[in-house]
């Protein structure tokens, strides 16, 4: 399994795509994939953050989720905000039409 954080990164969740629609998933506490980044359950340390990218084992095993991998987040006024560039892009949507994706539901553009 991949993983998209730099050496040393304080806290990480994991991610993966969701086989049935594609959609950005998140894992959460209780293993449950949630479409929400605030869901996650964040991993500090290498050691948390090894056991958080193992609990994603059984959900590839059968065949929920694709390519899960650990990335780094921050906490950010009581929430979680990704670190980098990509991962910011992957939980909103497509940048080339801001009427398409998490973006265009936030704004209400789908209303």
């Amino acid at each position: 399994m991949a993983q998209h954080t730099r050496k040393g990164a304080q806290f990480q969740a994991l991610t993966a795509n969701r086989l049935s629609d594609g959609i950005v998933v998140y894992l959460a506490a209780d293993d449950r994939w949630s479409e929400s980044l605030q869901d996650s359950d964040v991993a500090e340390g290498k050691e948390a953050a090894d056991a958080l990218l193992a609990r994603a084992t059984p959900s590839v095993d059968r065949n929920e989720v694709v390519e899960p991998y650990l990335f780094e987040v921050s906490r950010e006024d009581g929430g979680i905000r990704a670190v980098s560039v990509r991962e910011t892009i992957r939980q909103a949507g497509p940048t080339v039409r801001r009427d398409l994706g998490k973006q265009a539901e936030l704004a209400g553009v789908h209303d």
